[in-house]
């Protein structure tokens, strides 16, 4: 099923629900420092949160989510915790680029390949032989030939 907001916007639910969940009125200031933009370009996706429903905006006034955009901000919020859990717990990833990388995901990844990779991620943490050969370094994948896969090795 198509989500009803661009990956852009689901940013701005997630910056507005975080200041929210903060005790702190989510200024239009607040929301382009959270999501890295200028303040006008924050107004233009409140206007479109606001015209979908999802949010209560109006100029100069802090906003509010709406029930159906606090759904949609906490469904995006519970995506990019399982695919951090897994990059960091499953991967190995360092906290802050699993982060970045749960950042972009989140916005791409259907619920079944999310669920998959949640199963995934309990079953090989549960596995012996997972957690020793984890625990080697891992070495960067070189760049392949073209046509040819590159040789990974841990």
């Amino acid at each position: 099923m198509p989500r009803p907001v661009s990956a852009a916007l689901e940013d701005y639910l997630e910056a507005i629900a975080e200041l929210d969940g903060r005790g702190q009125p989510a200024r239009s200031r607040d929301i382009a420092a959270r999501v890295g933009v200028h303040k006008s370009t924050v107004t233009a996706a409140l206007r479109s949160l606001s015209a979908k429903g999802l949010a209560e905006y109006s100029p100069y006034s802090a906003v509010a989510l709406t029930d159906a955009g606090r759904r949609v901000a906490e469904q995006v919020r519970l995506r990019h915790c399982q695919l951090r859990r897994f990059l960091v717990d499953t991967l190995g990833m360092g906290a802050k680029a699993a982060d970045a990388a749960a950042c972009r995901l989140e916005h791409a990844i259907d619920r079944d390949c999310l669920d998959r990779l949640v199963r995934l991620g309990e079953f090989l943490e549960s596995s012996a032989e997972w957690r020793a050969w984890s625990a080697q370094p891992v070495r960067s994948a070189p760049d392949a030939a073209p046509g040819r896969a590159p040789e990974v090795r841990r």
